[in-house]
Order: C-alpha cells, then structure tokens, then sequence
C-alpha cells in the first residue's frame, strides 16, 4: 500500500524533499537553497496544474526565476559581505506590500472565478501574492519574510488540504515550524550585524 502511494505520488514526494532542503538551507543563509527551490518549483508546476490550482501553478514559474535572482542576490554577499546582510522594513513599507497583496489577490481571484474553473480562486490568488512577495524578501535577506510566510504557509495548508494534497499540507505543517527556526537564527543574526556596526 504505501509503495503504491510512493509509485503513484513520486513527483509530489520528490518536491516535498527539494522543498525542505530549501528551506533548511535558507534558514543558514546557505546560497545552495536557491538551487534546490528552482528544482522544486519545476516538479510542483505540474503539480498544482493538475490540482486546478492555477495561481499555485504559475507561482512556481516566478520561483524559478526568483530562484536565479536570489542566487545573484546572495552571490553578492561573498564579494560586499558588509553591505547585503540581515536587515528590516519600516512600517510604511509593509503597509504598502500588504495593500499590494490584497488588491492583486482580490483582482486575480475574480478573473478566476470569471474566467476559469480555478478551485478556491481568491484564496489561491491569496497565497501566490502574499508568496511573491515574501519570496522577494528572501532573497533581500529582510527579517520578516519569515513572518509574511508563517501566514501564507498556515493558510496554504487548508488550501491544500481542500485539493487532496496531504503530502504537501505536511510539508506546510513543517514549513511553519522550520519557520520559527528561521526567525530566530535571523533575529540572532540582525542584531549581530547591529552591534558591529555601531
């Protein structure tokens, strides 16, 4: 029974270990996490396709390229180390990124409901805007991508669990607690940055 499941879901498993790899990797501010999240990214395009989650879907093609975007980003640190380090936003800079969010999301979603048979469009459109852009803050090193993602992790699990994707909603579930992980060694990190540069 269970080599049946792994034989019928091997795309899903395969990304599911990518994925962690990533992230784990990302939380040491390890450049080889880029690598690994554009592998992924491939193999859950074709997932999420066949799962009718559409904005899912497409999200995987902005990871890819966000994945040689972060690369070149965090390639940067090896040769200017002082000047791309762990940093923050100032309110007005999330205020904007949230407002940016949620009217993409509520814009997405009715042309899905309009215009495809997208399963939970609004929802879909939620997590792949608030995704964009917390990837974005990944690959700019600013502490509260972790924070932004704990949200848009917590509701991809229903969304996922919605589609029968079970495997993926646990990879959320570790998701969110590899996030707190994240937060911490980064906060660490951010005021170790502070205190040599004061």
């Amino acid at each position: 029974m269970i080599f049946n499941y792994i034989i019928q879901n091997w795309l899903e498993i395969a990304a599911v270990i990518f994925a962690i790899l990533y992230l784990i990797l990302a939380v040491k501010q390890n450049i080889l996490c880029w690598i690994l999240g554009i592998i992924s990214s491939i193999l859950y395009f074709f997932i999420m396709r066949s799962a009718g989650l559409y904005m899912e879907a497409y999200l995987q093609i902005f990871y890819v390229f966000m994945g040689f975007y972060g690369w070149s980003q965090w390639k940067k640190e090896a040769i200017n180390k002082e000047n791309f380090v762990v940093h923050t936003w100032s309110k007005l800079n999330h205020f904007f990124a949230l407002f940016i969010i949620l009217m993409l999301s509520f814009l997405s979603g009715t042309l899905l409901r309009l215009f495809t048979d997208s399963a939970l469009p609004f929802l879909d459109a939620l997590v792949t805007w608030g995704a964009v852009v917390a990837t974005y803050m990944v690959a700019k090193k600013l502490l509260e991508n972790w924070l932004y993602w704990l949200v848009i992790d917590s509701i991809s699990i229903l969304l996922f669990i919605s589609r029968d994707l079970w495997l993926t909603a646990c990879l959320f579930g570790v998701y969110i607690v590899i996030i707190v992980f994240g937060f911490r060694l980064w906060s660490k990190a951010l005021k170790e940055n502070n205190a040599v540069s004061s």
